[in-house]
């Protein structure tokens, strides 16, 4: 299988890739590295640095491709609420490129969209919510309209290796992993009891891998465990001091998957729980 993977150098991305090579796949990533790193690069993928919101012949860099994971996203709440356009720039352009290439291309490859739980809690509630939430009406369109294969993968509060430590595009878990290494309190946002549905990263992984070969059209996929925590129990995991800091605009109460779709459907069955990760990296880090 010939596969480009958008993002490839970012968290999920990363991880992506390291399936796909182990599987026996030929892969290229295109990257912006706006949230990814060269550190990241897996030998025996093709890396290029570009924009692909401002790409629209994708063949330059693969040709006869039979699927693209399209996992280039600027991820997160908080940074859409400072910078709106260069979030919507960034993750509707993008995605309306690749399902232009993949319509007029000869090879008419597969299209797999990394799509977001926030479908569920509040669209409108910023802007990378609704980038997120256009990018799947896009797919459905093209599949609609076009004949165009799509599937769209909604995910749950992703963690695991290659996560983004620090920044304001990183999340709770590397958040945490880095304030425990630096001897820090754990900073937990307003009163603690938000709920996340993690799922570990090569769970992500393994459920974008089943979409490919199977003709969906536009069918969405929920990609979570269907268990959940509060920040609180998930801070008291690392059995290290917190503290509790101002609450953020555009959090969500609750994430949680109830559908079942994928396991039906997929095969996918999630098997890694945040609370044996967890345990595991403080055991290899409690006296680095």
């Amino acid at each position: 299988m010939r596969a480009i993977v958008t993002g490839g150098a970012g968290f999920i991305g990363t991880n992506l890739i390291k399936r796909l090579l182990k599987d026996g796949h030929e892969v290229v990533s295109l990257d912006n590295y706006s949230t990814g790193f060269e550190h990241n690069h897996q030998d025996g993928c093709e890396y290029h640095n570009v924009d692909i919101a401002d790409v629209q012949d994708f063949s330059i860099y693969m040709k006869n491709v039979d699927v693209i994971f399209h996992t280039a996203a600027l991820a997160r709440i908080q940074p859409s609420l400072e910078n709106p356009s260069l979030v919507l720039k960034n993750n509707f352009l993008s995605t309306l490129n690749i399902l232009e290439y993949a319509r007029v291309s000869e090879s008419k490859p597969q299209v797999v969209y990394a799509g977001s739980s926030s479908f569920h809690y509040n669209v409108m509630g910023s802007p990378y919510a609704w980038s997120k939430f256009s990018g799947e009406q896009l797919c459905k369109l093209y599949s609609t309209v076009f004949d165009l294969n799509t599937s769209i993968c909604r995910f749950y509060n992703v963690y695991g290796p290659h996560q983004i430590l620090e920044g304001e595009f990183a999340a709770v878990i590397g958040i945490f992993e880095t304030q425990y290494k630096n001897v820090e309190p754990l900073t937990v946002t307003g009163d603690g009891e938000q709920r996340r549905d993690f799922t570990h990263v090569d769970d992500i992984v393994d459920g974008l891998v089943r979409c490919c070969g199977n003709d969906f059209r536009g069918k969405e996929f929920e990609l979570g465990r269907g268990e959940n925590y509060s920040i609180n129990q998930i801070a008291d995991m690392f059995e290290h001091t917190k503290v509790y800091i101002p609450a953020r605009d555009g959090e969500y109460p609750e994430t949680l998957c109830k559908s079942v779709d994928a396991r039906e459907i997929l095969g996918w069955n999630p098997t890694k729980n945040i609370g044996d990760y967890i345990s595991e990296w403080v055991k290899e880090n409690k006296n680095v």
